[in-house]
């Protein structure tokens, strides 16, 4: 797939107000940090589209952007970030939850992790709560440019084997680098392949 335009259109703290349309939406989540606006401007070819902040926990509302005006690029507010009071963490906490329950447009959840670190047990935690709601979801790993091939090899075993001690199988997953733009392509593939096969009731 390339992405010709890519526009913002609404930011919102409730999902009730996400735009009332039937096009799909794809959502991107993960710890503040691992690198989400990156990945998504590199994705839409957009330098600036998501706002990239020194700050962790920046996205605090659910922003949708409009891709080649056919369906939805969704940056939801990252989780776990430590340093935003406990109040704004759970109506953060809620609003993502709303989203990702109630969203009837959400086709799939891409979950950001950041492939140089262990297997963390927020992660972990929000990924078996997918499971257990049967949210669809991938995995997107990011920064791989930070590792040596052997390096990257041996984080990505290592997190596979984390996660069959609950998964019967690997959830399906990417390698991404907003740097090389590593995974760029696989990763549109996939959701044009969805655009195509599905469609909302």
């Amino acid at each position: 797939m390339i992405i010709k335009t890519a526009q913002f259109e609404v930011s919102n703290s409730d999902y009730k107000k996400c735009p009332d349309t039937s096009k799909l939406e794809y959502a991107f989540i993960g710890r503040s940090n691992v690198g989400k606006s990156s990945l998504i401007n590199m994705l839409t070819n957009h330098k600036k589209l998501a706002k990239i902040s020194s700050s962790p926990g920046k996205t605090q509302l659910v922003n949708h952007f409009l891709i080649n005006d056919k369906w939805y690029l969704v940056d939801l507010p990252g989780y776990g970030y430590a340093k935003v009071s406990k109040s704004n963490r759970e109506k953060f906490g809620q609003l993502i939850k709303d989203y990702i329950l109630k969203r009837t447009q959400l086709v799939i959840l891409f979950v950001l992790i950041d492939v140089r670190h262990d297997p963390q047990k927020i992660d972990l935690e929000f990924m078996e709560w997918l499971g257990e709601k049967q949210i669809p979801f991938s995995i997107i790993f990011t920064k791989a440019d930070k590792l040596s091939s052997s390096k990257l090899h041996k984080s990505l075993t290592s997190y596979k084997k984390k996660m069959l001690d609950r998964w019967e199988i690997m959830p399906s997953h990417y390698i991404s680098s907003s740097e090389d733009k590593r995974g760029k392509d696989e990763i549109l593939d996939y959701i044009d392949e969805l655009n195509k096969n599905i469609k909302l009731e």
